[in-house]
């Protein structure tokens, strides 16, 4: 039932599902698969900032299975050391510098300077995320093939609370306005709500779609990915068509569901978005994705190009420049409160009881905050030198992995409607 012109854009919905399901997924999809972007290192031991809560989700689903270190290839490990001249100059550090050394053998310059350029800290202050420290002792590897986001069991009170404390407290919005279908609101269907959003900046607007459009997307993948049996001999996951309808049905939702998927699709747009404007960083011959296995480094830089270059030819991209555009000290001041919000939210995936929810909860705020600090960094982009160090712009690898797979994972929930529209038609 989710059709036509999208609010705030110039888009459609079916524009987008002909050019996502034909065009961008599956290359996307391949691209996801590569060692560069299957391999993410995150901290899941992080106790939450906000709360006391050391309920860990009981659920065998719900675990993580880290990557032993002889298992992630070579040049990733060696790109994660922190490697600086202040480092070298640390007496505890001697012993890290000599291990790099000895990698850093075999590696010839330019490899070298991609590796260092990667460890830089990005301590610009135009970063989205509270990222993980990931030279913690309890930062690990994690293959996000073996650990695939699908539904886990986690709900309830506790899922409850993390999203409520991300909509009541981060999304601008007032207490007295009630979310629809919140469990304490009146029963006016959301009225008093739209009418406070459709009156508050394109911005604030904005944030509230974005945050609601990452929920509609982890809400698509349980659905889509729902454990269906669990016998001794074998678990079977696939679509669960009912758990898509109690989140998605029109009459069921009471009109909620359509706007959540809308949602959806507006967040593609943003990240769409970044991706385009981004090409420069990438395209620089200095920028390798650099595993150790060459051929497959440079063939897998080719499909990411092809991508970034596909993400270009889009159509009928979303026009960022109707944010923060009106006075400059009043635009600065929203955008930094943005970023705040924005930043909380990334706080509180530490307090997800799931850690399989955590680890995508983490990897997805993440991505979308590297894709807010892209398109709020366009004009250092387009000051990258050709050759040589990106020094105004720089991405980690961390934020190039979370920017790509929290996009493939807004690819896979375009594509997953497309699948339950299909059932859907069919059952009738």
């Amino acid at each position: 039932q989710v059709t036509g012109h999208l609010d705030d854009c110039t888009c459609d919905v079916e524009t987008i599902d002909a050019f996502n399901n034909y065009k961008l997924f599956p290359r996307l999809n391949e691209l996801l698969e590569s060692d560069y972007f299957r391999y993410y290192k995150v901290n899941l031991k992080k106790p939450c900032p906000f709360w006391n809560d050391s309920s860990h989700c009981g659920i065998r689903d719900c675990a993580v299975k880290p990557c032993p270190s002889d298992e992630v290839p070579d040049g990733i490990r060696s790109g994660s050391y922190k490697y600086s001249e202040e480092a070298n100059n640390l007496a505890e550090e001697c012993e890290e510098a000599k291990r790099l050394g000895a990698v850093n053998g075999s590696l010839s310059k330019e490899t070298q300077q991609a590796v260092l350029q990667w460890t830089q800290h990005d301590d610009s202050s135009d970063s989205f995320c509270e990222a993980d420290d990931i030279y913690s002792p309890d930062a690990e590897y994690v293959d996000l093939l073996l650990n695939p986001e699908r539904y886990t069991g986690y709900k309830g009170p506790d899922a409850w609370k993390i999203w409520n404390s991300i909509y009541e407290e981060n999304c601008f919005k007032p207490q007295n306005v009630k979310r629809p279908l919140a469990s304490d609101r009146g029963d006016d269907g959301g009225h008093m709500f739209y009418k406070w959003l459709k009156g508050v900046c394109v911005e604030k607007r904005a944030f509230y779609k974005l945050i609601s459009g990452l929920h509609a997307s982890i809400n698509i993948h349980l659905s889509a990915r729902y454990l269906l049996q669990d016998t001794w001999s074998e678990k079977k996951w696939g679509p669960n068509v009912t758990e898509f309808q109690q989140r998605f049905d029109e009459v069921i939702t009471r009109g909620e569901g359509p706007r959540r998927l809308k949602n959806l699709y507006f967040l593609y747009l943003i990240e769409l978005r970044a991706l385009s404007k981004v090409l420069p960083f990438f395209e620089r011959p200095g920028f390798q994705l650099y595993t150790g296995n060459k051929s497959q480094d440079v063939e897998m830089k080719n499909l990411l190009l092809e991508i970034l270059h596909l993400a270009k030819s889009f159509p009928l991209h979303f026009d960022e420049n109707s944010f923060f555009a009106g006075n400059k000290k009043e635009a600065a001041k929203l955008k930094e409160e943005f970023r705040l919000h924005f930043k909380n939210i990334s706080k509180i995936m530490d307090c997800v009881g799931c850690f399989k929810c955590r680890l995508w909860g983490k990897l997805q705020t993440q991505g979308l905050g590297t894709a807010l600090k892209i398109l709020f960094s366009e004009n250092l982009i387009e000051k990258i030198p050709e050759s040589g160090p990106s020094y105004g712009f720089q991405l980690t690898r961390q934020e190039i992995v979370a920017l790509f797979n929290a996009f493939g994972r807004i690819s896979t929930s375009v594509r997953e409607l497309e699948n339950f529209r299909n059932i859907l038609r069919n059952m009738r």
